[in-house]
């Protein structure tokens, strides 16, 4: 690949321009919003002029009900030997694309499984996709050349390719995308018109729960439009789990003793059976999940800081695996949580205390 074409300089599409343009090729940037491709240009993502001919590859980063008319259009204009979109929606787009007569054997889906809850150009980064799946759904009909090219794109933005079918993806990410970013959105809703005393008490885990309600709700729209079927079957059976947890609930306030003991079971089996489904998310590396053991550190809020606890669990020659900042409420202080290998646990911790900084247990 020498020459690439990205349509759509937001936080994916400008992500992926400057993980091409680092490794020395071509990428022409285009946008509805010119001033995008200006924004992506001044970083390093590329140019905004057009190119004088085909591109080898135009990489679509457009919202999913605009990805089958953009790829007809270029198809149809020769401005590229093959087209690969990034959108987080698969079937729909491709059918659409038979219907309006695109040619298949030109074009490949793709969906890079990275992003974060800032949008636009001035969000992107080229190290986005490093270690991330990348799906490419291939149908019998692509073309070899294309499936080569949608790797080497995979391999420049150093992601881990995964060949799946179009509607299985979209059914994998309903219940791993789009539903967690609902139900974030329904319980973030919920502190809305809460009292202030209680928002004041919010900790670490209405912060996690909550992280990705920060998420643009247009584009949101724009994707659960292209994917409501599937969605709306996770969240049925999600209704169907909350209605019998309410009844659980309901059941542990009751004067008989053997309706409280079941509805605590009942409470019991939902949480263990989170506790099996959370134990099936990758770890690190894709690797199954590791059993980490954290070290938490209590630090100031001043410039810096970060960087020396970081410096000094080095020097104690201890790997952070993860951090996770608590923020203290009303105090210029916050607490770090350092999660380490359980053996480098003991270590880190005398280290840091013989450096000066607070341990809390």
């Amino acid at each position: 690949m020498r020459t690439a074409l990205v349509i759509g300089t937001g936080l994916i599409g400008t992500s992926v321009a400057l993980a091409l343009s680092a490794r020395g090729i071509r990428v022409h940037l285009q946008d509805a919003d010119p001033e995008r491709p200006r924004t992506a240009a001044a970083l390093g993502a590329g140019t905004d002029e057009s190119p004088d001919g085909p591109v080898d590859l135009a990489v679509i980063a457009v919202p999913p009900a605009h990805i089958a008319p953009t790829v007809v259009g270029l198809q149809r204009e020769g401005r590229a030997r093959a087209c690969l979109d990034v959108g987080s929606v698969k079937g729909r787009p491709r059918r659409e694309l038979v219907e309006l007569g695109g040619d298949l054997s030109r074009y490949l889906g793709s969906h890079p499984m990275a992003g974060r809850e800032r949008s636009g150009p001035l969000a992107a980064d080229e190290t986005l996709f490093e270690g991330r799946p990348w799906v490419l759904t291939p149908t019998p009909e692509t073309d070899t050349e294309v499936l080569n090219l949608a790797l080497e794109l995979v391999s420049v933005c150093r992601a881990v390719p995964v060949v799946m079918e179009a509607d299985a993806h979209d059914r994998a990410v309903a219940l791993v995308s789009h539903t967690p970013q609902l139900l974030s959105s329904l319980v973030a809703a919920r502190l809305e018109d809460a009292d202030d005393a209680a928002v004041r008490l919010c900790g670490q885990g209405i912060r996690d729960v909550t992280r990705i309600a920060a998420s643009e709700p247009r584009m949101w729209i724009e994707i659960l439009s292209a994917n409501p079927g599937p969605v709306a079957d996770v969240l049925a059976a999600l209704a169907a789990d909350l209605d019998g947890t309410v009844r659980a609930l309901r059941a542990m306030e009751s004067a008989d003793e053997a309706k409280r003991a079941a509805g605590a079971s009942d409470i019991e089996a939902v949480l263990r059976r989170g506790n099996a489904g959370r134990d099936r998310v990758p770890g690190k590396h894709g690797a199954a999940p590791a059993e980490y053991e954290t070290v938490a550190v209590l630090i100031s809020d001043t410039p810096g800081e970060l960087a020396r606890i970081f410096a000094d669990a080095g020097r104690a020659g201890v790997n952070i695996e993860d951090v996770r900042i608590e923020h203290a409420t009303a105090r210029q202080a916050g607490l770090v949580q350092l999660m380490v290998d359980p053996v480098a646990a003991p270590v880190l911790s005398a280290a840091l205390r013989e450096r000066g900084w607070s341990i809390r247990q």
